[in-house]
């Protein structure tokens, strides 16, 4: 038997980036100061299950492959999403894919200990006129780290209009071989297929990953699970606040294009994202808040 380790948040700088270490006898975490990136995530005695690139460059202002980024004010490619979305940015401002949250240096709001868990919040405060985004708003991030990783996200409309954004929590799971892996929890569920003309679709049966994979689910309301037979585990994956979810892959060819990437990583990796996208946006009220979170619990099937 290992000696009991106590819970603590440990500050530390990892190259060029601020990071924070969360650690308890349950397992270990570390988070980037900049965009509030989880980069890493381990259960006591299991593999990872939140995948970092070794291939990732800890440079100030450069995004991190791999980990959890905040995709917020909007996700993915800014023109895709719905036009009350893109009517928050004026005309011909900088509209960097996935929104400009997981660039910034986010405010640390007090790292603690509660029982068990190490937790920590940091914050983004936006002014309007931010990038040439129109609106005010507040958002916090809190990271828990128990038997589970938990990440929820919250924003306040600080300004007198509505406020319309869409976001997620743009998770890559690590697994064996993403070939064998399958996403139970789908069945029956909507989707657009990004990769078919952003055509309809439906979900039948548990997903396997045989190519390219970019989708975009909508109508969700129960949690989803990883079943990985090489590491003999299970991730689920229970998000609250969501009814949306994206499931990517870069599978051979795009993986050649991607920064910070091996050409075959991957196989050691799978993007299901938390989200409130596509039919799914956040609108907010002056002055209202909302929160968005994803719990991710691994069990081994055992001997």
């Amino acid at each position: 038997m290992g000696a009991h380790r106590r819970a603590a948040v440990v500050a530390t700088t990892v190259k060029d980036l601020p990071c924070w270490r969360l650690v308890s006898e349950h397992g270990e975490a570390l988070v980037a100061r900049q965009g509030a990136q989880v980069l890493y995530y381990a259960p006591t005695g299991q593999p990872p299950v939140v995948w970092l690139s070794d291939q990732a460059e800890f440079r100030k202002g450069s995004s991190l492959r791999g980990g959890i980024p905040v995709c917020w004010p909007w996700f993915g490619q800014f023109a895709r999403n719905p036009e009350a979305v893109r009517a928050m940015l004026a005309p011909g401002a900088d509209a960097p894919a996935h929104g400009f949250a997981r660039a910034l240096d986010w405010r640390d709001g007090g790292p603690r200990v509660d029982g068990d868990a190490a937790c920590l919040r940091l914050h983004l405060d936006l002014p309007a006129g931010h990038g040439g985004w129109h609106h005010a708003a507040a958002v916090t991030l809190d990271i828990r780290l128990d038997d589970t990783l938990t990440l929820t996200l919250s924003t306040r409309n600080l300004g007198p209009e509505r406020l319309v954004l869409s976001q997620a929590l743009h998770t890559y799971f690590a697994v064996s071989d993403a070939r064998d892996v399958a996403v139970e929890g789908l069945d029956g569920a909507a989707y657009v297929d990004t990769l078919m003309d952003w055509t309809p679709q439906v979900q039948d049966g548990p997903l396997s990953i045989r190519g390219e994979t970019d989708r975009i689910y909508t109508g969700l309301s129960a949690p989803m699970q990883i079943r990985d037979p090489g590491w003999r585990r299970t991730i689920t994956i229970e998000a609250a606040g969501s009814r949306s979810a994206v499931v990517w892959n870069p599978w051979v060819d795009k993986s050649l294009r991607l920064s910070q990437f091996r050409p075959d990583s991957w196989r050691d990796m799978l993007c299901i994202e938390t989200a409130r996208v596509w039919d799914d946006v956040l609108e907010l009220a002056p002055g209202a808040a909302a929160d968005m979170s994803v719990t991710m619990r691994a069990e081994s099937w055992g001997a």
